[in-house]
């Protein structure tokens, strides 16, 4: 049996004291928001014991308690959060989470966050399957990915590393059941460098993810919906191994001299033997200082006011060791035997020292947070350093209790806490009043901070004051929210302290290589926009991006995302003389920041802002000295641009506008190979009576690049129908070119009359004369109408498939030569077979059963059922049903082509 503890803290009380602070108002709310933290009692991989306890939360967690519009059904909450947690216990890690698919395509969502503040993570909760992430790639392969350490990762996925650069390890496991795929299982624990995943971590990651896609799968049966609608569930991973918390209590016979005490008690003092016992068998566990101090608690329970007493005393255990108790005595009072009689209760924390003892007595600051980013103890002089008394800290999130610590800077070196394990130490400055320094010391269940004012720069304030028992209690002290602090001074400014400077350089560094990265491999202009939308806005807080594109001295709206109605309208169609900022900008090649719509308004009293609110930031888009167009970033609230953010901003508008005009002339050359290929297609096939043919085409997704897949249908001087499929090897208006001349070729060849051995012959024999190193395959049909006579030949090209009159449908084995444009000398031999009046033969180019990750010949089974189950359906319908499952994805790596033909009775197409 597996006990998992939870630590809730009542409002003005701290994580281990004995309780309330006097003049704590129990019970007050601490906010609006509440988070769900996950209690599992039970052996792993069950659900019994599974409870909820409302917790004061970020925003940015999902809460869900009660039903409300796009929350999680309760039980996929409870299936993901069990699974996270016991993952990380598995392996293990010290944080971990679930990515899971979302409504939207091809977007996958961070459903569940263990061990890790959500706020801190917000940028990485969204991750587009085709990006170069090791959780992208196991979605789509379905295999597991492992890294050991920080060069393992930096020689896979570098662009992971650029946006976390700290030394962790981490795996990944795909969660899925048959071939539903439902998304993606993470763990995150210490680094094992040189030493490479054992194969027992490795197993148990794939354990878990197949068995939580089996639940999934069966929630799936049920009707609910497995997809995550919006921001993660944080939940708090189980505290390590601790000593339990045990209770006892005795009655103290003060006329007779003995006492009596119940099970607890004597197990905590390992006693034994009958009760009542001498009052010496309590005391000498004792020492004698704290022995006179329960003397002295009884003496005081005979006073006149009759008022009880409370005690901490130090007891000896068993083992000699010291333990920490909490004698509650109360008024004296009268047995049944005519004796006064004195009654306590002792709590055994199972801890020698308290903590606040402990470190109230040293000079330095010290607060505690857990995993989650939660205040858990403060002490007393932390209380005086910010001048807030600890029922004001204690339960918050630390960037609420701190408002300092949100930014940027400073979260960057909590987030190197939590995922290196290593302590940090860092300059901040949170107050006018001087600079800290700010010490990390990260562990299993959280950090412990040390704040320590720099000689010179502040001492310690007041105390706070103390709060009495009335209603104003309830109020905190008022501590406004101090403005972002400067960059830590460098070395130079302060010579020999060291504290921050590398990790200051690190953390303004990475988010300009992550976004390099990936405007690297970003292909159109739609992908460089979402390259910007998914990695510039977070790191800058951004909510709203809008990128124009200048054409025919206009600028025009390309992208925008999280624009209000009606602000971007009068930006769009602007000629390079309008005076709008989106212009004036690209025309001056200057960057203008306006930290309120109130500015921006005054500075263009002709914009029509209305009632909106919020910092604009307007970046020209120039590349290597020509203008491409600007772009427009949004934040909801008013907010400064600190030198250092203006210039990095700067800098990167560069690399966008590079990346933007490589951008424009793929997607020229694209269109250029779309034109070219739409106009090689036949547009129109021939109609024979009694047979129907019907023709299908659909261009890949990734890269936006068309391939060289086509399909034709040729009559031939005798009267048959040649159907030719093909695939030529590449990408782009060379391979839309080299499909064009096959085509022709083809053509030719079968107008003329050759068998089709001497056609395919012949094709590749062009090929190697035109492109020496292009291949392409193929396979070549030639069909009599009347008789339903077929003769096929194929050049490496999957073999066809064909439905027969009674609804089954089957692979076909035709016999096969090497791919086109490899061997002069290849023959080509020709299969005979006949079509039956009814049947339907189905030939198809590898885009249509290809699934990354997947074998081929599942892809190929899956369209042959699908074949089959067309039934009498018109071949129209039948082809639309064919194609249903690729033109539902947005991810094919691949051109499909489709060609279909069938023999009716009678009948023409």
């Amino acid at each position: 049996m597996t006990a998992r503890t939870l630590r809730v803290n009542s409002p003005g009380s701290r994580v281990g004291d004995g309780g309330p602070r006097a003049g704590a108002a129990p019970g007050r709310r601490r906010g609006p928001h509440a988070r769900v933290e996950t209690c599992v009692s039970g052996p792993p991989g069950s659900r019994a014991g599974m409870r909820r306890v409302s917790r004061r939360a970020h925003p940015d967690c999902v809460t869900p308690h009660g039903p409300s519009p796009g929350t999680p059904p309760q039980a996929l909450i409870q299936a993901l959060a069990e699974a996270a947690t016991d993952a990380v216990e598995a392996v293990g890690g010290y944080a971990g989470g679930v990515y899971l698919r979302s409504g939207t395509p091809g977007l996958l969502r961070l459903s569940v966050l263990a061990g890790l503040p959500g706020e801190l993570f917000r940028p990485w909760s969204r991750m587009h399957t085709n990006r170069p992430f090791p959780i992208a790639e196991v979605h789509r392969s379905g295999q597991s990915v492992h890294l050991s350490d920080v060069e393992e990762s930096m020689r896979r996925f570098p662009q992971l590393v650029a946006s976390l650069p700290f030394p962790f390890g981490s795996l990944y496991s795909p969660v899925v059941a048959g071939r539903e795929r439902f998304g993606v299982l993470v763990v995150l624990r210490p680094p094992t460098p040189g030493l490479p995943v054992g194969a027992r971590d490795r197993e148990r990651m794939t354990r878990a993810g197949l068995r939580l896609g089996e639940v999934l799968a069966e929630l799936t049966a049920r009707g609910t919906g497995v997809w995550w609608p919006g921001d993660p569930l944080c939940v708090q991973l189980p505290s390590g191994a601790v000593p339990p918390v045990r209770f006892g209590s005795f009655d103290w016979d003060l006329a007779a001299g003995s006492v009596t005490m119940d099970d607890g008690l004597r197990a905590i003092l390992g006693v034994p033997g009958p009760s009542p016992m001498p009052i010496e068998a309590l005391t000498s566990r004792l020492d004698p200082e704290d022995g006179f101090a329960l003397w002295a608690a009884a003496r005081r329970t005979g006073a006149a006011d009759g008022g009880g007493s409370v005690r901490r005393l130090r007891l000896k255990g068993p083992d000699g060791g010291l333990h920490l108790l909490e004698v509650s005595a109360r008024s004296r009072f009268v047995g049944a035997d005519g004796h006064g009689h004195l009654a306590g209760a002792l709590v055994d924390l199972g801890t020698s020292l308290v903590g606040s003892d402990a470190t109230d007595r040293l000079p330095r600051a010290i607060l505690a947070i857990d995993r989650l980013g939660r205040v858990t103890y403060v002490n007393e002089r932390t209380e005086r350093l910010l001048g807030r008394p600890r029922g004001a800290l204690a339960g918050r999130p630390l960037w609420e209790a701190l408002p300092w610590f949100a930014h940027p800077f400073h979260e960057e070196q909590l987030r190197a806490a939590l995922l290196s394990t290593e302590p940090v130490r860092f300059l901040a400055r949170p107050e006018d009043g001087g600079w800290l320094s700010v010490s990390l010391h990260p562990g299993r269940d959280g950090v412990t901070m040390v704040l320590v004012p720099e000689e010179g720069q502040g001492a310690e304030q007041p105390p706070a004051p103390e709060t009495g028992t009335g209603s104003a209690a309830a109020s905190p002290v008022a501590f406004p929210p101090p403005p972002p602090p400067p960059p830590p001074p460098q070395p130079s400014e302060r010579a020999g302290d060291g504290l921050g400077t590398e990790a200051a350089r690190a953390a303004s560094l990475y988010r300009p290589v992550a976004l390099a990265i990936a405007l690297t491999e970003a292909m159109t202009a739609r992908q460089v926009s979402a390259v910007v939308t998914e990695e510039l806005l977070p790191a800058f807080g951004g909510r709203q991006l809008a990128i124009y594109l200048l054409s025919d001295r206009r600028l025009y709206l390309a992208w925008e995302t999280g624009f209000p109605p009606g602000f971007l309208d009068q930006f769009d169609g602007a000629a390079l003389d309008a005076h709008v900022p989106g212009v004036d900008v690209l025309t001056s090649g200057r960057a203008m920041f306006f930290e309120s719509m109130q500015i921006l308004g005054r500075a263009y009293p002709e914009l029509p802002l209305d009632a909106q609110t919020g910092a604009r930031a307007f970046l020209p888009l120039i590349a290597s000295g020509r203008p491409v167009g600007s772009c427009i970033l949004g934040f909801d609230r008013p907010r400064d641009f600190s030198p250092e953010e203006r210039a990095v901003l700067t800098a990167l508008t560069g690399l966008i506008a590079q990346a933007l005009e490589r951008a424009q002339r793929y997607d020229t050359e694209a269109a250029v190979a779309r034109g070219l290929q739409d106009a090689l297609l036949p547009h129109r096939l021939p109609v024979r009576e009694g047979l129907e043919t019907v023709g299908r085409y659909l261009p890949g997704t990734q890269g936006m690049d068309v391939g060289g897949d086509w399909y034709d249908v040729v009559e031939t001087a005798r009267g048959e129908l040649a159907l030719v499929i093909g695939d030529v090897q590449g990408h782009g208006v060379a391979a839309a070119a080299t499909m064009g001349q096959l085509r022709s070729a083809v053509r030719a060849f079968a107008l003329s009359g050759l068998p089709p051995q001497d056609v395919v012959r012949g094709t590749n024999r062009l090929l190697i004369d035109l492109d020496p190193g292009q291949f392409a395959s193929a396979c070549y049909v030639l069909l009599d109408a009347r008789t339903g006579e077929v003769q096929a030949v194929r050049a490496g090209h999957p073999q066809p498939l064909l439905r027969h009159p009674d609804g089954s449908a089957e692979l076909l084995d035709i016999a096969g030569g090497v791919v086109l444009g490899v061997d002069g000398r290849a023959a080509y031999p020709v299969t005979r077979l006949r079509l039956a009046e009814g049947a339907v033969l189905a030939l198809f180019t590898d885009g249509l059963v290809e699934r990354p990750g997947a074998d081929i010949d599942e892809g190929v089974e899956r369209l042959r059922r699908t074949l089959a189950s067309t039934g009498s359906l018109p071949l129209a319908e039948a082809a639309d049903r064919l194609m249903h499952e690729a033109v539902r994805s947005s991810d094919r790596p691949d051109d499909i082509a489709l060609l279909l033909a069938a023999r009716w009775r009678g009948r023409g197409g």
